[in-house]
């Protein structure tokens, strides 16, 4: 794999996360970087434009937004809603609505793995142990 050498130019408060998290990792800056750039790259590229900028806004959010946005879950009722048309397409099929409704509802549970995920990169860089299932209990 061939490396691409670039000059970037951050602003100080975001160089000086940055490097907090890699001093808190034990790591170097630019391995950090290269993490970060790497996790977001294919996300952003196959993302709504309007979910690549709440992705890509993520890495401003503080420890505790973070850790918020890491346990996110899709809302009870709209669970419950997906899974009634899951089983209705399985019994008799879906009519054009409520395919509709479902692919909107899919969309909407891939937005917030989306999320979750880019939160728990986020926090892993800044040095947090995110192995541990039961920090990732939704807070519902």
């Amino acid at each position: 794999m061939g490396v691409q050498a670039i000059t970037l130019n951050l602003p100080r408060t975001v160089y000086e996360r940055i490097r907090r998290a890699a001093e808190k990792a034990q790591r170097p800056v630019d391995d950090v970087l290269i993490e970060a750039v790497t996790a977001v790259a294919p996300v952003m590229d196959t993302a709504p434009e309007k979910l690549q900028t709440a992705l890509a806004q993520m890495a401003y959010l503080n420890d505790a937004a973070l850790w918020q946005a890491a346990r996110a879950t899709m809302p009870a009722k709209q669970r419950k809603r997906l899974e009634a048309l899951h089983h209705q397409q399985q019994r008799r099929g879906l009519m054009a609505k409520e395919q509709a409704e479902e692919q909107a509802l899919l969309a909407l549970y891939r937005e917030t793995l989306l999320i979750r995920a880019q939160a728990a990169v986020l926090l892993k860089q800044r040095g947090y142990d995110i192995s541990d299932p039961q920090q990732f209990t939704p807070l519902e």
